[in-house]
């Protein structure tokens, strides 16, 4: 459903960007057999589905299943957006 349609404000954002913060996201909520809860927006779960990263997520289920290459890839963008040595990396220095 375009952004128009769901009331969203009228700015531009980099989708992209969207969609790696989600499916690192995924993985923060894995369960430990690769499903993880599917409450994120609809529309950037179904271009994860489509980029082959996850399972279908027009089912009944609660979850989407995270294929090998979609968890390897959500374990990579969790840990370079999140990481605790990542954050370090992208600070800048404190002032004295």
């Amino acid at each position: 459903m375009p952004d128009r349609e769901r009331n969203l404000p009228n700015i531009d954002y980099d989708r992209e960007k969207v969609e790696e913060t989600v499916l690192a996201l995924l993985w923060l909520t894995l369960d430990g057999h690769r499903r993880a809860w599917k409450s994120h927006d609809w529309g950037v779960l179904d271009r994860l589905h489509e980029r082959g990263y996850i399972s279908d997520p027009k089912s009944k289920a609660k979850s989407v299943l995270l294929t090998d290459e979609g968890e390897r890839r959500a374990r990579e963008l969790f840990e370079h957006h999140f990481g605790i040595e990542s954050l370090r990396e992208r600070r800048p220095p404190s002032d004295p």
